[in-house]
């Protein structure tokens, strides 16, 4: 086992209201300066990044796992990891067409940009990816899991965006082991709140659209490795394994 200082929520110049300043060197190096030897790319509804993103955390010597964060036709977030990329990416094409066809205002969202290791651009991204799937939760989870995706609850504390806050409940089904929370989040006062949460894991990360944020939002991960197989094994606190928040 070897405990990994992990920030499992990043985004990139692809996601919309992100900085530009997300390129992949720029952010590889923010992540190593902060500390952190295993970060996930989890850009709004879309892993075409992660390729570019992958490639300069391996030559930096980061551990990196490619991530999305989908926005349900409920408007809930959910944080989804994979270790196999081919599996990631038909996941992400069937995601990508499963989007609201509705285009993205640069002006107003920003720029949502595709590019290689190198920062060339590949593509400016039409579709607005700040709005939702068709799919709902259950639909969205049951899609992923055939996929080998493992489905984390984003920021579930925050006042917009999360199952708590677009559901008023955690749901029995689908049910999570693991549940994403925000840099500042007092996991005692969650659980108070929500008795169902007793017993579950959390997993604190910094939603980084700005290299400031960066390691805002980090947790401990003790694991055999960093990948989302182990994540969801510490999540159930398997043969030792543990997340510290």
């Amino acid at each position: 086992m070897q405990w990994f200082t992990a920030d499992l929520h990043i985004h990139s110049v692809l996601s919309p209201c992100g900085g530009l300043e997300m390129s992949p060197q720029n952010l590889i190096t923010q992540v190593k300066k902060k500390g952190i030897d295993w970060m996930a790319l989890t850009d709004h509804n879309s892993l075409a990044n992660c390729p570019a993103y992958a490639t300069v955390a391996e030559r930096e010597g980061v551990y990196f796992t490619w991530g999305v964060e989908v926005q349900t036709s409920e408007e809930i977030h959910l944080l989804i990891y994979f270790d196999a990329c081919n599996k990631g990416k038909e996941f992400g094409e069937l995601l990508y067409n499963s989007l609201l066809p509705i285009d993205n205002n640069p002006d107003f969202f920003g720029d949502q940009v595709i590019i290689d290791e190198n920062e060339n651009i590949l593509q400016m991204e039409p579709k607005a990816l700040i709005n939702s799937s068709i799919w709902d939760l259950n639909t969205t989870v049951e899609t992923a899991m055939k996929y080998g995706g493992f489905c984390v609850p984003a920021h579930i504390d925050a006042e917009a965006n999360s199952i708590i806050s677009q559901l008023g409940f955690i749901p029995d089904n689908p049910e999570f082991n693991l549940f994403s929370i925000t840099a500042r989040a007092n996991t005692e006062l969650l659980i108070s709140r929500y008795p169902s949460l007793k017993g579950k894991s959390f997993l604190r990360a910094s939603d980084a659209h700005y290299l400031s944020d960066v390691g805002s939002g980090t947790s401990k991960i003790l694991v055999k490795e960093p990948s989302a197989y182990e994540l969801a094994q510490a999540a159930l606190k398997a043969e030792g394994r543990k997340i510290v928040v």
